[in-house]
């Protein structure tokens, strides 16, 4: 049995919308992962990325509420209600996939369902690869799944991010910029994006860091970890689906490299932005779905 630890307290705006189990799991000495769940029954593992949380599938759990679904949602460390490191260098890939790798060794799941996006494509691979043979179908939606090839480029959103100049400037606060639909991040949902982000809850160092972690040279810490992904992925032999938003200005492109990796997918192309979650929650839900009953 799965040591709970109490949750962090929520405002009631925010806990209004949230109406799942909440509570905290231990994956370091000092190190406590904040963890929704709802629902019992097939294990579903939704991994976020930057510079979300858990909250970014309450849409996509509210569509599966009344099914067989477990549907487990944990905050990436020093986002969301996580625990936040004492140094942002903490703040790599490998340490990410290991912090996600306990916590999933003590859910001691099976047969589980695994969603990614974001930085959860990669933290996500490297935790299921560390605990091999709980995967038994994969969603992905917009992220990355390997190491950058010889002659690339960084995005011009990381290079300005990555530098001085962006970290400096709080970009968290923008997110309906990335999407199909702006409409779809802004007053209360922007606010709840936000909250985990203040200086009263922590302070965002971990937003920016992660933005480092992107590679801006194939010499970067990141590349080796997002070889080990690329390999992993691309052995997986299970049911897959993809959904993914093609007006992302960040990830849009990558879809062709993610069909390639995993040729036999489902694929459901949407006008969607990079939070895909907040613009199509039923195809996210029906992908989930599918993989599930394969």
């Amino acid at each position: 049995m799965i040591d709970r630890l109490d949750p962090p307290p929520l405002p009631d705006w925010l806990e209004d919308q949230l109406p799942f189990d909440r509570y905290r799991v231990q994956v370091e000495e000092d190190l406590r992962m904040h963890v929704m769940e709802q629902g019992e029954g097939r294990p579903v593992l939704l991994f976020h990325g930057n510079p979300t949380w858990g909250y970014l599938y309450r849409r996509v759990a509210e569509q599966l509420a009344s099914e067989p679904f477990r549907l487990i949602m944990p905050d990436l460390i020093g986002l969301g209600l996580s625990d936040r490191p004492l140094s942002v260098a903490d703040h790599t890939l490998a340490n990410h996939g290991s912090w996600m790798a306990a916590l999933i060794t003590k859910l001691d799941l099976s047969d589980a369902v695994v969603v990614v996006q974001d930085w959860g494509g990669p933290i996500g691979g490297l935790a299921m690869r560390a605990n091999p043979g709980q995967m038994r179908g994969l969603v992905v939606l917009n992220t990355m799944l390997g190491a950058p090839k010889p002659g690339f480029t960084p995005t011009p959103f990381h290079r300005f991010f990555g530098s001085r100049a962006g970290q400096a400037i709080p970009w968290y606060r923008f997110l309906g910029a990335a999407q199909g639909d702006r409409r779809s991040i802004s007053g209360l949902v922007q606010k709840s994006y936000s909250f985990p982000l203040s200086h009263s809850q922590g302070g965002s160092g971990a937003a920016s860091a992660l933005v480092r972690m992107v590679p801006g040279s194939l010499e970067h810490p990141s590349v080796l970890p997002l070889k080990d992904v690329e390999d992993f992925i691309e052995c997986y032999d299970g049911p897959s689906a993809i959904v993914w938003g093609e007006k992302d200005p960040v990830l849009g492109k990558v879809l062709r490299r993610i069909k390639r990796q995993l040729p036999e997918a489902d694929v459901t192309v949407t006008d969607a932005g990079h939070f895909i979650q907040e613009e199509e929650p039923a195809a996210i839900a029906d992908a989930i779905r599918r993989v599930a009953a394969v």
